[in-house]
């Protein structure tokens, strides 16, 4: 059995971002662990590779997929299968459900093997022009404010002690709450950039210091929009 980690696009109809080798490769695999089996479908579907998409085989691995379950399903599929992990957006396993599959797979010697394709993360660090060698990413920040800003203070002093670029994220109908209190709790002088829908039509990145955004960060509109918080104090 082999484990192959199928990237999608971030963006609606962004399917330039998409290695060759992706089409390619589900020529042969009947077997996907998916995030959504629609969205899965639909993707599979616009590489327009001919596949029989009623004849595949689909099992949902979400946020709420326990390990038993995902045993089961490999424990469901051929032992000589190829198995495809595809996420809702961008790279499986990176942020994503689909790392439960890979554990899975290293766990009972399954060949793993990852494709290239677009990470959100990596672009909006290759866009900031901060720091490459030393970066962090966090994940999603705590919802209550308190705890909130009491990480957004943690993270920036993080920064400027190691030198490290800190990247996080927020749920889409929170980023303007976020950036205003970016905005007012970090140091004039620390620097943000914002990746907003990379790869989309839409796309948006901007990197300034804080003092900067204070004049501008109500110009813009964040809200439900996949963004990435990229941060680093000096």
């Amino acid at each position: 059995m082999q484990l192959y980690l199928i990237p999608c696009p971030m963006a609606e109809g962004a399917l330039d971002t998409l290695s060759p080798a992706i089409p390619e490769t589900v020529k042969h695999i009947e077997h996907y662990l998916v995030e959504d089996i629609r969205s899965a479908r639909r993707f599979l579907g616009s590489l327009k590779v001919g596949l029989d998409i009623r004849s595949l085989n689909f099992y949902v691995l979400d946020k709420k997929t326990p390990m038993s379950k995902v045993e089961e399903y490999f424990k469901a599929i051929p032992n000589r299968a190829k198995v495809g992990v595809i996420s809702e957006a961008g790279c499986p396993g990176v942020a994503d459900p689909g790392a439960r599959a890979v554990e899975y797979a290293h766990r009972h010697e399954i060949e793993v093997i990852p494709l290239v394709g677009p990470s959100s993360i990596l672009l909006a660090l290759m866009a900031s022009g901060f720091n490459g060698q030393n970066f962090a990413f966090e994940g999603y920040l705590p919802v209550k404010k308190p705890e909130r800003i009491k990480a957004i203070k943690s993270l920036e002093s993080q920064s400027k002690r190691f030198g490290r670029t800190q990247i996080f994220m927020e749920t889409p109908y929170r980023n303007n709450h976020m950036l205003e209190d970016l905005v007012q709790q970090c140091q004039p002088e620390t620097k943000l950039c914002v990746a907003c829908d990379i790869t989309g039509e839409g796309q948006y990145i901007r990197t300034m210091t804080i003092n900067q955004w204070k004049r501008a960060y109500k110009r813009i509109d964040l809200h439900k929009k996949p963004v990435m918080f990229v941060l680093f104090a000096q």
